[in-house]
């Protein structure tokens, strides 16, 4: 069965063809600068290879329609015919507080998605305009939505609840929903996979740590708490993204500084961060070029955010009264060596000892990193959503 997983952004739509139950990549690739000049499909070739097929690219119809064409076309095209899509699934970003798993998508699912765009303004109409498309594209085709925050819902009112007056909170929607549930879910199942542990019966923390940031403490299989909220603000540091922060200092920095509601909200989610401290990049690669040339910003802004780690790491072991295992997934996760070490240096008290030299060693591949002697395993584990959601597809619609 031939499950099309589609991510849609307010500019972008990725895209992967997925052979189930397999789970074989069939076609990959990424519409980008949509609604932009210069639009193009960038196609990933099963050798490795990317292609970039330029054209005007206006909305997300027009952007699916040129997918849907070029996985039909002779010279990058897999398909002999677009029956051959079985289903597609969606990434759904903010399901509120009703759904805690993923679901066919029916017109009661979109009337919901909408009603919590005020929750994710910038993420629920872009992957609303993908159902769209594909009902016009494929009307034959099964459409399942997979929320990224249904995962979380498993936390119990004392975490979610904020310590705000309880019927502004109702009336509102003020709650922590938590993100990256798919990305959570998945490498906290694989993990286990890899080490043969009952995910049933483990204490883990995942870090899903990149440009954007979470961590989970998952207990015996459901997610007690994350870092973060009920936005993307709060939480771990991230490359542009404040995280935890005193709401008396915005408050503070509105009355001194003169900015409303909507610039300090820029400020927090674009200006801050890795990128707001260094004043250099939000991109790790380059904070670690900027150290090696003696910049004292980049290195604060580098502890700060391995700080804010250990941090979380160490408070949502004490939350589960233990760890069993820790999971590193996300680019920074995957790939930079020196903030696992970091995060995992002295922590043998907690049970988590990492081989240093192993570490060092692995970018971009699922690793054992700890040392046979620690009583915590640490893994690295390359986050794979697109799998996950074509596997609930799979099994919702087969």
């Amino acid at each position: 069965m031939k499950i099309l997983v589609l991510n849609c952004g307010s500019s972008s739509v990725k895209y992967k063809l997925i052979d189930m139950p397999q789970g074989t990549v069939v076609a990959q690739g990424q519409v980008e600068k949509l609604g932009l000049e210069g639009s193009f499909l960038k196609v990933k070739l099963p050798n490795g290879e990317k292609v970039i097929l330029e054209k005007p690219l206006k909305e997300h119809t027009a952007a699916i329609d040129f997918i849907l064409q070029t996985l039909l076309g002779k010279e990058y095209g897999c398909l002999k015919s677009l029956d051959e899509i079985s289903a597609v699934g969606h990434r759904l970003v903010h399901g509120g507080d009703r759904y805690n798993k993923s679901v066919l998508i029916t017109d009661k699912v979109i009337s919901d998605v909408i009603e919590f765009t005020n929750l994710a303004p910038l993420h629920n109409p872009a992957t609303l305009s993908g159902v769209r498309a594909v009902t016009e594209l494929l009307p034959k085709a099964p459409q399942v939505g997979v929320f990224d925050t249904a995962f979380q819902q498993t936390m119990p009112e004392y975490v979610y609840r904020y310590a705000l007056p309880y019927d502004y909170c109702a009336k509102y929607g003020i709650r922590k929903y938590g993100f990256h549930g798919t990305s959570h879910r998945y490498v906290s199942r694989r993990a286990c996979e890899i080490t043969g542990l009952d995910y049933n019966k483990s204490k883990i923390v995942t870090a899903h740590i990149g440009n954007g940031a979470s961590m989970n403490a998952i207990l015996n299989g459901k997610v007690l708490d994350t870092s973060l909220g009920m936005t993307t603000m709060e939480g771990l540091m991230m490359g542009t993204r404040s995280g935890c922060l005193d709401a008396g200092a915005l408050i503070h920095l509105g009355k001194e500084a003169g900015l409303s509601y909507d610039e300090l909200s820029e400020v927090i989610n674009k200006k801050s961060g890795v990128l707001g401290v260094s004043g250099v990049s939000s991109d790790m690669r380059e904070i670690e070029e900027a150290i090696s040339q003696g910049n004292e910003r980049a290195k604060l802004a580098l502890k700060m955010y391995d700080y804010q780690i250990r941090k979380f790491l160490g408070a949502f072991a004490a939350a589960m009264g233990g760890l069993d295992l820790l999971v590193f997934t996300g680019g920074v996760g995957e790939n930079q060596t020196i903030t696992r070490e970091t995060v995992c240096d002295h922590m043998e008290f907690m049970g988590i000892e990492i081989d240093k030299k192993h570490n060092a060693a692995v970018h971009g591949e699922e690793a054992v990193i700890s040392t046979p002697q620690s009583r915590v395993k640490v893994l690295v584990v390359p986050t794979d959503e697109e799998l996950m959601i074509a596997t609930d597809t799979y099994e919702i619609v087969r």
